[in-house]
């Protein structure tokens, strides 16, 4: 079973079900695009909760159901109570590993948000074959990187984001890219050229995203959400995409906290500075976490419950849906064109596995931390 996990067949057997999940909720949210948003917007948005959520769930149930995987999750009780999945919220994210998306996906299933979950994003990934065309029907943020562009789009864009009729959540990576060695060091000699707080576990926020957004989210959005997602340096398998492939066991911890939007100064440089000094928090608890195994014994924050989180079925359930009908399928017709000596189907349907197989290569090397964008390293600064 190890080797089955490690092997190409079993990769491309989580692709095949992977990317045939995301043609079919493209399918179907063009499908609602046309016959139900003219008439129905508020109809459209509850239904296309469906289709996202079992395209997103599939790399969840990979990591729970094949490989093990678990998480823990830090939230404070009324928090969980109270608001947590029965809200709209505004997410904030450390942007430091391969998956930690994937480990927010697993979060948000927990809170019952996956499906209406949204995020800002490259515009370049909206070209993505399926997999971005089904986030650009999702009603994601996909940025230029050029403010003066980005500025009204954001607006726009979260006006309908939060008109969902459900609960539903946007993430920002205020940091605008992936954490590495290389950006650190950047980081680090900008913050301090300009006498701000040297983050160790962070890069320096970019805050232009944060403060654009404010005024929007102000009455329609109560609260930001600030999530902590951490894997322990002593984890014996790394947090990356080759992982979550061949089956391992990820055991990732996020603290979850609750912030009213109303805490957020309504002035754009004070708005700016709430977000820097959250970012310098953050570092303390993930170094605290680092160094002690918990995010509290030395980051001065309250300390709250832990919760480790079972699968969800219904992640299992979808999963083995598409993957029974998609194998199957391609399975039957492979074999019914080599009986058949039906040469083009069998051209065919090879080219068919050769794309899935491209496709998962290229997502596998986008999450790369190594190979992630050259963005924060050749522009240097916090607008």
């Amino acid at each position: 079973m190890v080797e089955l996990k490690k092997s190409i067949i079993g990769h491309m057997i989580i692709a095949i079900t992977f990317f045939t999940s995301a043609m079919l909720c493209t399918v179907a949210q063009l499908l609602l695009l046309v016959l139900i948003k003219p008439f129905n917007t508020t109809l459209f948005r509850k239904l296309a909760n469906y289709p996202c959520y079992s395209f997103f769930c599939q790399l969840v149930a990979v990591v729970e159901w094949y490989g093990g995987g678990r998480v823990r999750v830090f939230m404070d009780a009324e928090t969980e109570r109270l608001y947590a999945g029965k809200e709209h919220g505004f997410m904030l994210m450390n942007h430091s590993y391969e998956i930690d998306w994937l480990v927010g996906w697993m979060l948000l299933d927990k809170l019952t948000l996956l499906g209406n979950s949204k995020a800002f994003t490259k515009r370049a990934l909206s070209y993505l074959p399926f997999v971005g065309w089904a986030w650009w029907l999702a009603e994601f943020v996909f940025l230029n990187r050029d403010f003066e562009k980005d500025k009204e789009l954001i607006a726009k864009q979260l006006k309908v984001i939060y008109s969902y009729p459900d609960p539903t959540w946007c993430l920002l990576n205020a940091e605008g890219t992936r954490f590495n060695q290389v950006k650190h060091e950047a980081s680090v000699k900008f913050a301090q050229e300009r006498g701000m707080t040297p983050l160790k576990h962070h890069l320096i926020p970019r805050t232009k995203g944060f403060t654009t957004s404010m005024p929007t989210l102000r009455g329609i959005c109560p609260a930001i959400y600030d999530v902590n997602t951490v894997f322990s340096r002593d984890a014996k398998v790394p947090a990356t995409v080759n992982s979550v492939l061949s089956g391992q066991k990820l055991e990732p911890c996020v603290l979850v906290r609750r912030f009213p939007l109303d805490v957020v100064p309504v002035d754009e440089k004070a708005a700016a500075a709430w977000l820097q000094n959250l970012y310098v928090e953050k570092d303390r608890i993930l170094d605290s976490f680092h160094e002690t195994g918990s995010f509290f014994k030395t980051s001065g924050i309250k300390e709250v419950p832990s919760k480790l989180h079972q699968p969800r079925i219904w992640t299992l359930i979808n999963f083995c849906a598409v993957a029974t009908i998609s194998i199957s399928s391609i399975l039957y017709y492979l074999i019914a064109s080599v009986l058949a000596a039906n040469w083009f189907g069998v051209i065919a349907t090879m080219t068919v596995l050769l794309i899935f197989y491209i496709l998962l290569r290229k997502a596998n090397d986008m999450s790369q931390i190594g190979k992630a964008s050259s963005y924060g390293i050749a522009k240097s600064k916090t607008t």
